[in-house]
């Protein structure tokens, strides 16, 4: 059975995409002349890496070139997608992207070294993930009242933890806390991978992250799942309460992540990016990978994604106006 979508709007996209593959097979077939750089805008571990590592291969099959996966964290996946912005439009260079540094961050900052929209090229939205919220696993919490409860009690003292300043799960902690009516203490890090280590080990009392970089350790007993931020349960976990359920609102699903190059790449470039990348989502190895992360895949073409990050940046700024969250 196809898993439903995340986020409204891509379904039809999605849908349209084999027509969006066609007109790409009309451009020009173009070929790298050296290998690729996949930039990741965070640590190793986090499914922005995962997705990566689990397309380059199929890439470098395809152009017959390699296709390098290199983490620049930090920032928020900022210092990657300014490489991106400002690296030569050839096509050798292309960002993971992640909704942080693309819709978040031009959302929560009046800084921000870049324009997304004007120096980025769209290429295809590749998945759509839930997060789930996590306690160590020989917590006390067993249930989000619990906690909720605890935080009461104990203002300011329990902590929250996140991939960075106004990433996608700072943006759910925040509004988590001001849901449930409590005060958390925000603790970033630099991705999915070191937020993981340091909530198993007990340094910090919750985070919001993916089903990629949880389930491992929700399945060894080292992590506890409390409940899912997606609009309905998830299939891998079918007695997982949803926030809503937990009588939670307002907090986003989760995240999505898309292939993207420099602005003012050519159009046959484009195209054949963007073919290469449909024709891998359905591979067994991409498919494996969705899988395990409870991931719904894309495949819009890059106008399609263009008009679903626009989309995805009104709405954070809509929620930045209902918030303290800043960048600056």
């Amino acid at each position: 059975m196809r898993r439903r979508t995340l986020i409204a709007g891509t379904a039809a996209a999605t849908a349209t995409a084999a027509v969006a593959t066609g007109r790409a097979q009309a451009q020009p077939d173009w070929r790298p002349q050296r290998p690729v750089r996949i930039l990741v805008g965070f640590a190793p571990g986090g499914f922005t890496d995962i997705l990566a590592r689990v397309l380059a291969p199929r890439f470098s099959d395809r152009f017959g070139q390699p296709f390098v996966v290199e983490n620049r964290p930090g920032a928020a996946g900022i210092i990657a997608a300014e490489a991106v912005a400002n690296a030569p439009p050839d096509g050798h260079t292309l960002l993971l992207a992640h909704p942080t540094a693309i819709a978040i961050a031009p959302a929560f900052s009046r800084r921000l070294p870049f324009d997304p929209d004007r120096a980025l090229a769209p290429i295809t939205l590749l998945a759509q993930q839930p997060h789930v919220l996590l306690v160590k696993g020989d917590s006390p919490y067993r249930s989000v009242a619990d906690l909720v409860a605890d935080a009461k009690a104990r203002p300011g003292a329990l902590t929250f933890a996140s991939s960075g300043v106004a990433s996608v799960q700072h943006v759910q902690g925040e509004l988590f806390a001001a849901s449930a009516g409590i005060q958390m203490t925000h603790v970033p890090y630099r991705g999915s991978g070191p937020t993981m280590a340091d909530l198993a080990s007990g340094q910090v009392t919750m985070a919001i992250d993916s089903v990629a970089v949880s389930a491992p350790l929700i399945e060894a007993g080292r992590l506890k799942a409390l409940a899912t931020s997606a609009p309905r349960r998830i299939a891998r976990w079918p007695d997982l309460p949803t926030l809503e359920e937990s009588g939670i609102s307002g907090v986003p699903a989760g995240s999505w992540f898309g292939l993207i190059a420099p602005a003012n790449t050519p159009a046959a470039v484009l195209a054949a990016l963007h073919r290469a990348a449909v024709e891998a989502l359905p591979t067994p190895e991409v498919e494996r990978a969705m899988r395990n992360a409870s991931a719904e895949p894309g495949g819009t073409s890059p106008e399609q994604f263009r008009a679903f990050v626009q989309a995805e940046l009104a709405r954070y700024r809509a929620l930045g106006e209902r918030t303290q969250i800043s960048m600056d």
